[in-house]
């Protein structure tokens, strides 16, 4: 599986951004699907999940202000920065897992830079 993200910058406190990715594999083959952000000096971490294509789960940081969705037709899965903080500031991750004949498989995007000045 291969993703491809883009999107991200910077943008002042308060504002939106919005990330995308591309997913080389379909929907239904995959466990949970998201992003990850981590910042220097700290462990990746969680932002946000599709999980078999149903439910979605949040770090409570972002509750409230980010939302994934994802595009069946495009293999695509959004994230959609709203309010956002500078303690958001990181480097954004696209990520996907799947279980693969009694094997747990992960996969992740290139990094891209999300920078939120106050």
């Amino acid at each position: 599986v291969q993703l491809q993200a883009s999107g991200g910058g910077s943008v002042q406190a308060g504002g939106s951004l919005s990330l995308s990715c591309g997913v080389s594999a379909t929907f239904h083959s995959l466990n949970a699907l998201g992003w990850y952000r981590q910042v220097p000096g700290k462990s990746r971490e969680l932002v946000g999940e599709i999980i078999r294509g149903a439910s979605t789960n949040y770090a409570d940081s972002v509750k409230g202000r980010f939302t994934i969705s994802r595009d069946n037709a495009e293999n695509r899965v959004y994230l959609q920065m709203n309010s956002l903080k500078p303690e958001d500031t990181a480097v954004y991750y696209c990520h996907a897992d799947q279980w693969w004949l009694g094997y747990y498989y992960e996969f992740w995007g290139q990094g891209t830079q999300v920078t939120v000045s106050s």
